[in-house]
């Protein structure tokens, strides 16, 4: 069994998802395994991981907005605010949300369902540079 490991670098945008998957297809077939396990894992803790549907962007789009309803920005009952009133409800959606995803490998192929990709999901109000380390091994 052989183990590869990437980090992927990215512009995230302000309060939405950017998908990953097409970058995860690649270097899947870069490495050529057949068979084994992909795990995506985001080193910060102000976004997140979420496997989401990949054809309506509408579908993204009512979770962001489900997930603003929950932990709105202007909770006075929030004192870690000192990076601005989006600080500490980004790091609760990350804590309600995932930072990383295992995904099986099968015939060189990622196992994703028919309308699944892998997003990244910014959880702060500004843009920010994003790293995540993919580990493939097979």
């Amino acid at each position: 069994m052989k183990t590869y490991t990437k980090q992927l670098n990215l512009s995230s945008q302000p309060k939405s998802t950017v998908e990953l998957t097409d970058s995860l297809h690649q270097f899947l077939r870069e490495t050529g395994v057949e068979s084994g396990v992909m795990t995506v894992f985001c080193r910060h803790t102000s976004c997140s991981l979420v496997i989401m549907e990949n054809a309506d962007p509408s579908a993204r789009y009512d979770l962001e907005r489900f997930l603003d309803r929950l932990v709105p920005e202007d909770d006075p009952d929030f004192t870690h605010t000192l990076e601005g009133p989006d600080d500490m409800p980004s790091h609760i959606k990350m804590a309600l949300t995932r930072t990383s995803e295992s995904i099986p490998i099968s015939r060189g192929r990622l196992m994703l369902g028919t309308w699944q990709g892998v997003f990244l999901w910014e959880h702060r109000a500004i843009s920010h540079q994003r790293g995540i380390v993919v580990t493939i091994q097979g």
